[in-house]
């Protein structure tokens, strides 16, 4: 598809008046640039007017083995690639009920995406495939507003479009620049991070990141006592061969007051603890979600006039995290004095290296002021970076395109479960809900971040035997999930008490904490459930392949 096969339609409003051009009009002109692999709309208005919606379209048709890459709104939205056989799912059942959809839909594109039977959506960038050739498209400008490419394999259509809701503005405003090209897996990934405008972080840039979150056998019930204990485990089984440990949520009196520190958990304070993770050698992470607020938190009780409000001058919530929560207005210039404050503190008093930012979706879930949801996501991580300055900025929840040229390393899938199987709530929720297997199946298909503009996070993999079911989540399926990491990130990460590993886990955990020195020639689901993975390493090709339903895993040298 050569861009000159694209339509344009704008639609705006002014003075209360809806408008449709292609062109341009007297009020809005409309200069485009175009060439076989770059597209470039801008429009110029002459008055304030308020834009409704913009697409490009042209006429596509799709062969039955066609694979459409849907790239994933943010880090836990389940992404992978489809054909026209497949159906890409948006909230499911209970979801859709008015009371659980103030919480499910905040954390995905629901309220400006399209679904539909036969229609595939990707953010940001996308793919489509046939064997192992590519055509590629990418957005070079998400700052202005998310760019949204779709494959509607049922009329043969392909759109790009732009999400323009809230956008109000007189002057220049860039609606697409988007470029085209073709070629293999690599090769295309390789170009487009070449001309993206923005890079991976020079100031506090690392290659590879090994060792520990207290989360995932925990969650918020961890205490001084716990955290000493598991930094003593990790440096027993692990030694050199980790370099960080994270404390994750819970040390905090409740979400949103991240310099409350609970001190009957934590007595001796938050730099205590950095101190010792220093003494092992060991950089020091530590968890905030710093637009989030439980409902009972201090600061919602104190600051109300902080939070988003709705049209009827409610606050809003944000997910189902902690039984619901409040969202912080970064647009608030308080509320930013405040997130400035917290990060010295963490920094400056407290001595961590590292923090992991979550939940950061919830800055955006409102277009306002005039801006778009990407602009006000872009303007959030420039200013977290601004904040965070030289220390490493983990992202979670966070749309992907928003992270680039931020993140010095960013989650790519949903939280892992503590089962292997799936639990209920995963049929009839959204695409962000937990579980291990779309997190493995993440971590395969968003491979081509890794390094090229920050480090993946897969989250994290498991070894121990407490807290799990043996039965269901077997020592074959925890070492699946081990490989899957090692081999496709670069953030490895146990929520293990590792000083109760026998000498067959603290083996394992060095193989999986070592950087994976191979080189993945392809993956590709070969049937609904198994992916084929065809790699080398130490000169041998080897091909990897994995069934995401039951979790038996083979691995065999190709002759």
């Amino acid at each position: 598809m050569d861009f000159d096969s694209f339509g344009l339609k704008i639609v705006y409003a002014l003075n209360g008046k809806q408008v449709e051009t292609e062109s341009g009009d007297s009020v809005l002109a409309v200069e485009k640039s175009l060439s076989a692999d770059r597209i470039v709309v801008r429009v110029r208005a002459s008055e304030r007017v308020e834009l409704i919606s913009a697409k490009l379209l042209a006429v596509r048709e799709y062969a039955d083995d066609e694979a459409f890459f849907a790239a994933g709104y943010q880090s836990w939205t389940v992404s992978r690639e489809y054909t026209r056989k497949d159906r890409q799912k948006g909230l499911l059942n209970l979801a859709n009920l008015p009371f659980v959809r103030k919480f499910a839909a905040p954390t995905g594109d629901y309220d400006f995406a399209s679904y539909g039977r036969r229609l595939y959506h990707a953010v940001g960038y996308t793919y489509l495939r046939k064997g192992d050739k590519l055509e590629f498209f990418g957005s070079l400008d998400e700052k202005s507003g998310f760019t949204l490419f779709y494959a509607d394999m049922k009329q043969n259509l392909f759109a790009i479009t732009k999400d323009v809701e809230g956008l109000a503005f007189e002057g220049e405003y860039t609606l697409f620049d988007v470029m085209r090209c073709e070629g293999g897996y690599d090769e295309v990934f390789d170009r487009y991070f070449a001309e993206y405008p923005l890079k991976r972080p020079e100031k506090s840039r690392v290659e590879h990141l090994a060792g520990y979150t207290s989360w995932y056998n925990y969650f918020q019930k961890i205490d001084e006592n716990i955290i000493l204990r598991d930094l003593d485990g990790l440096y027993t089984a692990a030694g050199k061969n980790a370099n960080i440990f994270q404390i994750d949520d819970g040390y905090e009196s409740m979400v949103g007051d991240w310099l409350v520190v609970d001190d009957k958990k934590f007595r001796h304070g938050m730099k205590f603890i950095a101190d010792a993770v220093h003494d092992k050698g060991y950089m020091a992470g530590l968890w905030l979600a710093p637009f989030a607020a439980q409902y009972k938190a201090r600061i919602v009780a104190e600051h109300p006039d902080w939070f988003l409000k709705d049209a009827k001058g409610k606050m809003v919530t944000g997910g189902f995290a902690w039984n619901g929560f409040y969202v912080l207005d970064v647009e608030n210039p308080a509320v930013r004095e405040y997130v400035k404050r917290v990060f010295s503190v963490v920094f400056d008093e407290w001595g961590y290296d590292m923090v992991k930012l979550d939940f950061l979706y919830a800055s955006c879930m409102l277009p306002r002021n005039g801006k778009t949801r990407g602009q006000l996501m872009h303007e959030t991580m420039a200013f977290l970076r601004e904040c965070v300055g030289d220390k490493i900025l983990l992202g979670c929840g966070v749309p992907m395109v928003s992270s680039f040229g931020f993140a010095d390393a960013c989650r790519i899938s949903c939280d892992v479960e503590l089962s292997f199987d799936d639990k209920f709530y995963v049929k009839c929720t959204n695409q962000e809900i937990v579980s291990a297997k779309n997190a493995m199946n993440n971590t395969v298909f968003r491979r081509h971040l890794n390094k090229r503009i920050f480090l993946n996070d897969p989250d994290v993999f498991f070894l121990r035997d407490g807290g799990m079911k043996p039965a269901e989540y077997t020592t074959e399926r925890k070492k699946l999930l081990a490989k899957v990491n090692n081999m496709f990130g670069d953030v490895l990460f146990v929520s293990d008490n590792a000083g109760e590993y026998d000498e067959t886990k603290r083996e394992l955990l060095a193989e999986t904490f070592k950087p994976f020195e191979g080189k993945v020639a392809s993956a590709k689901r070969v049937s609904r459930h198994r992916i084929k993975v065809e790699y080398e390493e130490n000169g041998v090709d080897k091909v990897f392949l994995f069934d995401l339903a039951t979790g038996e895993y083979s691995v065999r040298a190709v002759k």
